[in-house]
């Protein structure tokens, strides 16, 4: 851990840390929102940065983007922030018009996570929520640990204890461009192991019903390029592009087979994906213009694509989905796991 001179909204320095592996895979992270900030993979004996980042570290303070943050209690939208159980509704913080989006103005992704546990190739962040934090029930303590393994594999394991029941549902916001530069990723080749996604309304909140990928743009089941049906689906042009949660495929629930895979516009890397979660955000990059970039500028639209790991959005108030039972109840243990596997090709 390296004690930065940037001084974050709570007053206290900024923490950088590095981890590597005896693979080349290089991670630098900071204690403001357990964020991701760079991802370095050996390619062809060149490290790549896959990343998207800022130009500087204070940036991550303003989150512009939600850039590599870890976000909670609950990720993705919730419609007219407000959820309900047991005949009582819980009026939550709006920060998206009359909704919420990722937690709310003041969510995990915007607060110092404590350094619990650091090695050479791990950290263990925590954080700990107080009861009606941006309107959510009950006290929250949670967990976030980031360790990279043999392959080029990172590991992403979430924790979390309430002593009421909440909503609860982390992920990372970290967008990837495989070339390592400021390409298009609609050149990239996607691959998702999902037969239904979610389609929303203009304000991105869900319609209420899961539709079939089969005959529209949204279907990857076979490998294409991001580009190949941008924009052909009203569902599309409605959200300026993919942005949109998939209910992944029985096959591949609690990892046991990839649920979804990217290959580089150039072809010289892949990136597969596990996870334990039911469902996955995909985000084009829709709205990235004007947001700092890491080498200078700015970034354009479509320069870094998403993977979020989820339950769907605004499942609490929807029941009647599929593993739409995102309430943690005390006694219980929130623990959910992604993994991304690296392919220099």
């Amino acid at each position: 851990m390296t004690t930065t001179d940037i001084i974050s909204p709570d007053g206290q320095a900024l923490n950088l840390i590095q981890l590597s592996h005896a693979s080349g895979l290089k991670l630098d992270l900071i204690d403001w929102g357990a964020t991701w900030v760079s991802c370095r993979v050996p390619v062809a004996g060149v490290e790549r940065e896959v990343l998207l980042g800022y130009a500087k570290l204070a940036d991550y303070f303003t989150a512009q983007g939600y850039l590599g943050v870890t976000v909670g209690r609950f990720a993705n939208r919730i419609g007219n922030s407000r959820v309900e159980r047991d005949g009582k509704v819980f009026e939550l913080t709006p920060n998206q018009g009359m909704h919420q989006l990722h937690g709310g103005p003041a969510g995990l992704s915007a607060r110092r996570w404590k350094i619990l546990e650091q090695g050479k190739a791990h950290v263990l962040f925590g954080i700990e929520s107080p009861d009606g934090d941006q309107g959510y029930p009950g006290n929250l303590a949670a967990t976030v640990c980031y360790r990279l393994e043999d392959g080029f594999r990172i590991s992403m394991e979430y924790t979390a204890t309430v002593d009421a029941p909440c909503p609860v549902n982390f992920t990372n916001h970290a967008y990837f461009n495989l070339d390592g530069a400021a390409t298009d990723v609609r050149e990239h080749v996607l691959q998702i192991a999902a037969h239904e996604y979610l389609p929303t309304d203009e304000n991105l909140i869900p319609l209420g019903k899961l539709a079939p990928v089969a005959g529209t743009g949204f279907d990857f089941n076979a490998p294409k390029k991001i580009g190949a049906d941008f924009l052909v689906d009203a569902q599309q042009k409605t959200a300026l592009g993919y942005d949109h949660a998939y209910q992944l495929d029985a096959s591949c629930r609690e990892m046991k087979a990839v649920a979804a895979s990217a290959l580089s516009g150039d072809g010289k890397l892949a990136m597969d994906l596990l996870t334990t979660k039911p469902a996955m955000q995909f985000y084009s990059g829709n709205h990235l213009a004007g947001i700092s970039a890491r080498d200078g500028g700015t970034y354009a639209p479509h320069q870094g694509f998403a993977l979020e790991t989820e339950f769907l959005p605004d499942c609490p108030n929807h029941p009647e989905w599929p593993e739409a039972d995102c309430w943690l109840l005390p006694g219980e243990q929130y623990k959910q796991t992604t993994v991304l596997v690296f392919r220099p090709l």
